[in-house]
């Protein structure tokens, strides 16, 4: 009977370390994280000393994701960063790449631009900006998702991919007084962060990726609510409109870490 008991602890012994060992191994796999100024972590205010005008944080979901799940990071993302940009940005996949994350479209579409116009003062209006860009995303941007996500599956056909999305930035509520955006712009300019969304995540679907739809994620957070975790008009004003260091804890990380992981929101 003794030797039995020790057989089945040796056997379970046995079993426990090659389980543990296979977790680690696969919370171990490399993790590249891709992408423009939401990704690289604008708007937490804290940046690494030689990350220069690419603007990446210690507090940007790509660092918390990487700690949490164990995978060595190449931080690639980078501020102000185009789909052409992105492509540049592909260095480190390979066959070993674990996991991909990637967010870009925006500054494509000259979303930057468009609230830069929108915040300034009577009588000047926007709704032309905004309506060029709408246009930008429904007839060039999905031929460049397309060409990009094809890279990165071609570069990484291992890994998981999640295509993140961007929040809806304004709740209708005009509090920021160095910035006129009307009510009226504010619902166009959530309308045109619907279409990005749409318009991504199609892309994404249509290339096996998981998409990461984070307008749920910071319903209630917008600027001017009460839990806000987006910068409204800021000094100095390259972290307006980018998520706070909440947003990105709060927000991005959870989510992002489970279109990645497929481990709940909540653990």
């Amino acid at each position: 009977m003794r030797a039995l008991r020790a057989l089945l602890l040796t056997a379970l012994t046995a079993a426990l370390a090659l389980t543990g060992a296979q977790a680690a191994q696969a919370a171990a796999a490399p993790y590249t994280a891709l992408g423009d100024s939401y990704a690289s972590g604008v708007g937490t205010r804290t940046y690494y000393s030689d990350s220069g005008d690419c603007k990446r944080s210690p507090s940007a979901y790509p660092v918390l994701i990487s700690q949490q799940i164990g995978a060595p990071l190449t931080f690639a993302a980078c501020s102000g960063a185009r789909v052409p940009d992105v492509l540049n940005q592909l260095g480190s996949l390979s066959a070993s790449t674990g996991f991909v994350s990637v967010s870009v479209g925006g500054n494509d579409a000259g979303f930057a631009d468009v609230i830069t116009r929108c915040a300034l003062p009577w009588p000047w209006q926007c709704t032309g900006e905004i309506n060029n860009a709408n246009t930008f995303i429904r007839s060039t941007l999905p031929g460049l998702l397309n060409n990009l996500y094809t890279q990165i599956r071609t570069k990484a056909p291992n890994a998981t991919v999640a295509v993140v999305g961007y929040p809806r930035l304004f709740n209708g509520e005009e509090c920021n007084f160095g910035a006129r955006i009307s009510s009226n712009e504010q619902a166009q300019l959530n309308a045109t962060a619907d279409l990005l969304a749409t318009t991504i995540g199609a892309r994404a679907a249509a290339h096996g990726f998981t998409f990461v739809d984070v307008r749920q994620a910071f319903m209630g957070h917008a600027v001017c609510d009460d839990a806000e975790w987006i910068n409204g008009l800021s000094n100095p004003i390259i972290e307006s409109y980018h998520p706070k260091v909440v947003g990105h804890t709060s927000g991005y990380a959870p989510a992002v870490r489970a279109g990645l992981t497929s481990v709940p929101v909540n653990a």
